[in-house]
């Protein structure tokens, strides 16, 4: 077994997956596509604290002993104010709950999709990494707080291998929770894990580029973590309008900035550019059932994004603050957040810690909303138009997380007639293997770890799904509604050829609903991998 002070070895990486979790023919020689990135020896070098041989972050050593004395300093400098109710208000005591509370009874490690496929590998159990990160809070403490009055502890050396190590593994969790639905005690490890992200982000200045430079700095600039500013995503929009005229013979025009409107629709503006059938089926949905809503051009307001939900508590409340301001400013009766999972969690449960007053919104899921117009039968509906076999995928955030677990279920069951559920589903839904920032990281050779370890297991829950029809001549269809999952699905089906070995699609719930509009022009899903 692997002892946790081996993590604070200066050379060398801690372990290499060698034995992941079996998938069935023709998926299980995937060790030898020649998609895999192998780190350059130059790379590996530098990065000499890697866990796995994969890297997220691409962390450079300190290469002095000045140096290092420095990079301890900030990272205990961020500790103290991690654990600063003035600094943490908002999470210290669900921190100091999960960190006192840890019986070491190791009853959530099977519940972990990634220790699984790794083929239990140590360095992957959930109470691995926070184990590390628990017992240098009990040395710091033990030293009264005294910045560098410590070094070295019973059994664990505080040096940058140690921190290295430590941050890449808050990147090899996805924070799906499923471990803190196992644990008798109540420990929620993906917080742990989520506060070491956010120590090293907001005093250490360290975060994969994807989701700070790329994504939540990006957003606070142009309004969206796409880059579109308000000009282009409403070009956008209108030419998804064009497109629905011509699929559908339905003239719609995207209602913008409308005052009192009953509801704000706020898409991941992703699926504007890489899903656009989603928003187009939501502008369909939304009108046929004579809704009032609109879409707010303001800046971040058409963008339900917001990535600081994942690692940084100051990037969190900028982008939150903004979208409430969008809302606010148009005087509508509630939000209703797109097919996005950490939207979802990000705008109605966390945002609570926040936003008070006027800016207090009410939100709502368009999960809901969709079955609530299913259900009351606004819409002609005819299921035979999805006769075809279609699962469920169960986003972690909306599902596990919210307890949104019946709405999507009603749809499916009422519009597809070969509805079947995954094993297992629901709250015990395995993540997509893409959450908590994953899908969108793709430096250095991180890719090949999401695909090989983190995706593993939902593969292997797909296939198995399917397991009765597994020919790619007979089309099948994975209802994901959200965005991210989505993105993880697009790369995780591309690196192990689905499409092409077993003719399953992926795609969101709005779709579904659309293509089974009696009155609409058939087919709305192409049955094309894009």
């Amino acid at each position: 077994m692997r002892k946790i002070g081996d993590i604070a070895s200066r050379t060398g990486q801690l372990t290499q997956v060698h034995n992941l979790a079996p998938l069935p023919p023709p998926y299980d020689r995937v060790e030898d596509l020649p998609a895999r990135k192998k780190l350059k020896q130059e790379v590996l070098d530098r990065i000499d604290t890697s866990l796995d041989g994969f890297s997220a972050l691409g962390l450079s050593r300190p290469q002095t002993p000045e140096e290092e004395r420095k990079f301890i300093a900030r990272f205990l400098s961020g500790l103290e104010k991690l654990l600063s109710a003035d600094n943490n208000w908002a999470f210290l005591e669900p921190l100091n709950l999960s960190l006192d509370h840890c019986a070491r009874c190791q009853s959530c490690v099977e519940a972990c999709p990634i220790y699984t496929a790794s083929g239990h590998d140590e360095v992957y159990r959930p109470t691995f990494r926070n184990e590390v990160f628990r017992r240098l809070v009990n040395q710091y403490h033990k030293s009264g707080g005294r910045a560098l009055a410590w070094l070295k502890g019973e059994d664990i050396e505080l040096n940058a291998a140690t921190l290295c190590r430590l941050l890449e593994s808050a990147y090899r969790c996805t924070l799906c929770r499923r471990c803190a639905q196992a644990c008798p005690m109540g420990v929620d490890n993906a917080l742990l894990t989520r506060e070491i992200r956010k120590l090293f982000s907001m005093e250490m200045g360290i975060a994969p580029k994807e989701i700070h430079d790329k994504g939540s700095m990006l957003q606070l600039r142009t309004g969206s973590s796409t880059g579109m500013n308000a000009r282009a995503v409403r070009d956008n929009v209108a030419f998804l309008d064009e497109e629905i005229r011509d699929q559908t013979g339905l003239t719609i025009e995207t209602p913008w900035d409308k005052e009192g409107a009953d509801v704000l629709l706020i898409h991941n503006a992703g699926e504007i550019l890489a899903w656009p059938e989603n928003p187009m089926a939501f502008a369909i949905i939304l009108e046929a059932a004579g809704i009032s809503w609109t879409m707010s051009s303001d800046l971040a307001g058409y963008d339900s994004v917001n990535y600081g939900l994942w690692y940084d508590d100051a990037q969190f409340a900028r982008v939150a603050v903004r979208q409430a301001e969008a809302a606010r400013k148009l005087k509508v009766k509630k939000i209703v957040l797109g097919e996005c999972g950490h939207g979802h969690k990000a705008s109605m449960v966390t945002a609570d810690r926040l936003l008070c007053g006027d800016l207090n919104v009410p939100r709502e899921s368009a999960l809901v909303l969709l079955r609530d117009i299913v259900i009351s039968g606004r819409l002609t509906l005819d299921p035979s138009r999805n006769d075809f076999p279609v699962t469920l995928h169960d986003p972690c955030n909306m599902v596990r997380m919210m307890g949104i677990v019946e709405p999507q279920r009603e749809i499916l069951r009422k519009i597809c007639p070969q509805f079947r559920e995954m094993t297992p589903h629901g709250v015990d839904n395995y993540c997509c293997g893409g959450g908590s920032g994953f899908a969108l990281m793709s430096g250095y050779n991180f890719a090949d770890w999401r695909f090989s370890v983190a995706g593993r297991m939902k593969l292997k829950q797909i296939l198995n799904a399917f397991a009765d029809c597994p020919s790619p001549a007979v089309k099948k269809y994975v209802c994901a509604p959200c965005s991210n999952c989505k993105g993880q699905f697009r790369d995780l089906f591309q690196y192990y050829g689905v499409w092409e070995k077993s003719g399953i699609l992926y795609g969101g719930l709005a779709e579904l609903i659309v293509n089974a509009m009696a009155d609409i022009r058939q087919p709305f899903i192409k049955w094309e991998f894009h």
